[in-house]
């Protein structure tokens, strides 16, 4: 088992090289939270930031999307990866958050993952940055790097092993912040083509797993 001190010494490193990380994508409430996350699948923030502007000037709200037209839904995110699934995906959700509750997007995991689109990894993002419930989302950068600075052994093979891993380590409090900084490391050193040992600020502590 991973010693709870590398956890702490991992922590306090993030905290003082990535006081600020933060999700990259651009939203105002919950709504247009879990449809960006959503959309981000697969594709870059910076691609979503570029087409979510006129799709929430077109549908500002859960009930106006749930009453748009998919096809209509695809022309404001066809430049995105899986245009096609998402949009439909998009239409959906919203239709059962109308209808199953009340207009507001669920709080709770258990309710979010039944909604169409909605997996693991959006469900916690959401749960845990609009309604600050401790969880920490898994996607491929916080795979990777987790993996690489050697957090989680290597049975931990499959997103959920890691999630279940890293918050059983991670103090709650910290849970949210662990995210956006593994995806943070992810993006500017830990890459996954490519980690820049050379500049990392963990490189005199990391227990490199390649």
């Amino acid at each position: 088992m991973i010693q709870k001190k590398y956890y702490k010494t991992v922590i306090e490193r993030f905290e003082k090289n990535l006081p600020d990380a933060d999700t990259e994508l651009v939203f105002h409430d919950t709504y247009e939270l879990i449809v960006a996350v959503m959309l981000s699948a697969q594709c870059t923030d910076k691609r979503i930031n570029m087409v979510t502007p006129d799709l929430f000037a077109a549908y500002p709200n859960v009930v106006a999307l749930s009453e748009a037209d998919v096809n209509d839904v695809f022309e404001y995110i066809k430049s995105v990866s899986y245009p096609n699934a998402k949009s439909k995906h998009l239409c959906e959700m919203a239709r059962i958050v109308v209808d199953k509750f009340g207009g507001e997007i669920p709080q709770e995991f258990d309710e979010l993952v039944t909604l169409p689109g909605v997996g693991r990894k959006t469900a916690n993002v959401v749960v845990s940055h609009a309604f600050g419930k401790p969880c920490i989302a898994v996607d491929t950068h916080v795979f990777c790097v987790s993996h690489r600075l050697g957090l989680v052994p290597k049975t931990c093979n499959t997103p959920l092993k890691t999630e279940r891993y890293l918050t059983s380590r991670v103090p709650k409090d910290k849970q949210l912040m662990f995210h956006f900084w593994l995806l943070e490391h992810g993006k500017r050193t830990c890459t996954l083509r490519k980690a820049k040992c050379d500049r990392c600020f963990l490189n005199d502590v990391c227990r490199k797993i390649f």
